[in-house]
């Protein structure tokens, strides 16, 4: 426990446990409410704290812990005299920093550097954007260039690189390295801190070679024989494929093109000669590779989003210029800059009257034309009713008409367009084709209403789950697969499911009920594939937590049964044939099929504990498997209003001995069929087998509830319409109605 004197009233208790700590020292102290910044790990809060039962008020920091090294053998001491209680921003001659972060969208790739932000807020404030000069660049020999050649143009359309000689590596000067830290990178060398810096800056990734490393003076853009072994920065040997773009040289691989350098080729303490690369890669290619190899890096990232192809040059000599400032040397060869096929504007149509009506307010033309200038989308060919919109290659989201008025009412401002007082619509129709988006929210409000979660699972899954169900033959198999338990797509949502469940009640939290929209692939003949869309439903657990008025209720085959009606009933899909699955037939231990016109809709039941068990699943789980498609259409989006009844309904109930294959479906759609005008609803209360019914017996208590929209039912009419059921259930079922 120390005692330190911050310049306060009184001193402060202070637990440190650093081994070089001592009385007399001066030291840094971060007070209780002081937010940290390591150089490594996430920012934390001071706050006050018993340790080892002493109270502590703050914390002595060492050098890592506040950003200012990578140190942490003991607290920082300093030599100095200056008064206790000086802030270390003062001592340290820290300017006043602010960082910014926005939630970039993986549309704006042109908004993913300090340029970029800088365009949009010229745009808003309508001010001028003054960008760094590049006008002193200029080769003052070309003693060493370098030899460029392009074998895929369409992944690598641009590639420009210059050479600059008599640099000295070493650490950055402070203004450099306190930007990267202020933007979360730690500075590693000049020439490095330079190619992250215009990266940040200008959102053009850089690479910097040791020239010296070039074997040949040469760069060449290719592909490489599949297997090839390569090393990266990071000392991992990767195993190439042929589909891999990368940057070579006279004998083999520098570095995989916009992703990630070599380990041989990179910059060292003793390189005296550096080669700057500054290249366009088609975002499809990196994406690819980046997956493939499972690399994430600050040029991909930019890459695969799309990135300027017309800025290469400009951010190639804006690196140049600053490798010079910061390293020393001079530019020592031509710039090389292989862009055969220079990118064009896209010229969009656009008409003021689509933008009137998108935004839903008449703007001034002017006002449209001076906003999407500001935003550099020139405006050709103005008249009274059109204009050509000519967007930049950089803006890679703004390809139609409607993403230039997004671009207007970004600028204009949201919350400048009034609600119109009236409601109105362009035009009335009938629309035939049904809305699948529309009713799978009317089916997750539905279902969420009811208790159950939504869940979003991987369609990568194990191959030991098809092979559980048989359906090995089908198989999606994956090419390059992440790990062996994702090397196949889904035939199911079943397992899917199950390993979300699993997942919860791990985590004790085991009375769940989970529904899930999602595809299932399967293999269609030798080439073939298709894909299937389906509506899965889980229930686990306890249907009703124990309290001081019930016990708790373990779910049952029937909540799943009452939850499948209620989602038919929800797409008006009434008229439909049931039938028992058979015992351990697919993934149930029993259950029932739904199907209408003989295709089955869904099929539910009690999971077979085989399966529950490839996911540790101890408890029974009850799975419902709706088949989307063919739901789609039987749907009915058709909304039937009725007068509430006014006369009261009256429940009758029958118990009904028959054979034990008659299902209740089948008493169902009888009285249904027998009592068109009077019957609403029918519900079997219990099921009871045994002895006294006899062999092959079982008995069926159900009820029947009737009303007349019109009157009052007497009991006459009850009595008659109660005689036509039993009737019908001795003459086409043969039961025996219970007394």
């Amino acid at each position: 426990l120390t005692t330190v004197d911050v310049g306060g009233p009184q001193p402060l208790p202070i637990v440190c446990g650093a081994p070089n700590v001592a009385t007399g020292q001066k030291v840094v102290v971060a007070l209780v409410g002081a937010k940290l910044h390591p150089t490594n790990g996430e920012s934390f809060v001071i706050k006050k704290a018993k340790i080892r039962g002493a109270t502590s008020e703050g914390m002595i920091c060492a050098e890592d812990e506040i950003g200012l090294g990578s140190s942490h053998e003991g607290i920082l001491v300093l030599n100095t005299d200056v008064p206790n209680g000086t802030s270390a921003a003062t001592y340290f001659g820290l300017e006043a920093d602010y960082r910014l972060e926005i939630g970039l969208t993986p549309n704006r790739a042109d908004a993913a550097s300090h340029v970029g932000v800088a365009r949009d807020l010229k745009a808003l404030l309508g001010r001028d954007l003054t960008l760094p000069s590049i006008a002193t660049f200029q080769p003052e020999s070309t003693a060493f260039p370098i030899q460029v050649s392009v074998e895929d143009t369409i992944a690598c359309p641009r590639f420009c690189g210059v050479t600059v000689d008599g640099v000295k590596i070493g650490p950055s000067p402070e203004w450099l390295q306190k930007r990267l830290r202020a933007i979360g990178l730690n500075p590693i060398n000049n020439v490095v801190d330079v190619t992250n810096f215009v990266n940040h800056e200008t959102g053009q990734p850089l690479h910097a070679y040791d020239w010296s490393a070039l074997r040949g003076q040469q760069i060449v853009v290719r592909y490489v024989p599949e297997g090839t072994k390569f090393t990266t920065l990071d000392g991992v040997v990767r195993s190439l494929t042929a589909q891999d773009l990368m940057i070579c040289d006279a004998e083999g691989p520098l570095g995989i093109a916009g992703i990630f350098g070599g380990k041989t080729s990179g910059i060292q303490s003793d390189t005296t000669r550096v080669y700057l690369e500054c290249a366009y890669f088609s975002p499809e290619s990196i994406r690819r590779t980046a997956q493939r190899h499972g690399l994430k890096t600050d040029a991909s990232f930019r890459f695969e989003r799309g990135t300027d192809p017309n800025a290469k040059l400009t951010a190639l000599k804006r690196a140049a210029l600053l490798i010079q400032e910061v390293a020393g040397g001079k530019v020592a060869s031509d710039v090389t800059d292989f862009y055969p096929n220079p990118a064009k504007n896209v010229q969009i149509e656009c008409t003021y009257r689509n933008i009137d009506r998108l935004i839903g307010k008449k703007l001034d033309h002017e006002r449209i034309r001076t906003i999407l200038e500001s935003l550099d989308i020139k405006v050709w060919g103005n008249n009274a009713d059109s204009f050509t919109a000519s967007v930049p290659p950089y803006r890679v989201d703004v390809t139609r008409e409607a993403d230039v008025v997004e671009e207007i009412l970004r600028i204009y401002g949201l919350n400048n367009v009034e609600l119109s007082p009236s409601l109105r619509t362009d035009f009335l129709a009938q629309f035939a084709e049904k809305d699948a988006n529309q009713l799978q929210y009317r089916l997750t409000q539905a279902l969420a209403g009811a208790g159950f979660q939504e869940i979003f699972t991987n369609s990568l899954t194990r191959p030991a789950y098809a092979a559980a169900l048989g359906l090995e033959a089908e198989n999606v198999e994956i090419l390059n697969k992440l790990s062996e338990d994702l090397g196949v797509m889904r035939q199911s949502l079943l397992f899917s499911g199950l390993e979300a469940l699993a997942f919860n009640v791990n985590r004790r939290q085991r009375d769940l009920k989970f529904f899930e929209f999602g595809k299932t692939y399967h293999r269609q003949g030798e080439t073939g594939f298709r894909e299937r869309q389906h509506l899965a439903l889980f229930l686990t657990g306890h249907a009703a937590a124990e309290t001081w008025q019930q016990k708790s209720r373990p779910m049952a085959f029937h909540d799943l049964a009452n939850a499948v009606v209620q989602v038919l009933t929800r797409l008006g899909i009434q008229q439909f044939e049931i039938q028992d699955v058979e015992p351990g037939a697919g993934p149930f231990a029993y259950g029932l099929r739904y199907l209408f016109n003989k295709k089955e809709v869904v099929s539910l039941g009690l999971v077979n504990r085989k399966l529950t068990g490839l996911t540790d699943l101890k408890q029974p789980v009850f799975y419902a498997d709706f088949n989307w498609d063919a739901l789609l259409k039987l749907a009915s989006m058709d909304v039937v209003f009725q007068e509430i009844p006014k006369f009261p309904d009256v429940r009758r109930d029958l118990s009904l001995v028959l054979d034990r294959t008659v299902s209740f479906r089948e008493i169902q759609r009888l009285a249904e069929r027998t009592e068109r005008t009077l019957l609403r609803n029918v519900n079997v209360f219990d099921v009871f087998e045994g002895e006294a019914l006899g062999a092959g017996k079982k008995s069926y208590s159900v009820s029947f509830t009737l009303q007349d929209p019109t009157q009052t039912l007497t009991d006459a009419q009850i009595d008659k319409a109660m005689q036509r059921l039993m009737n019908g259930f001795e003459r086409e079922l043969g039961a025996v109605i219970r007394k």
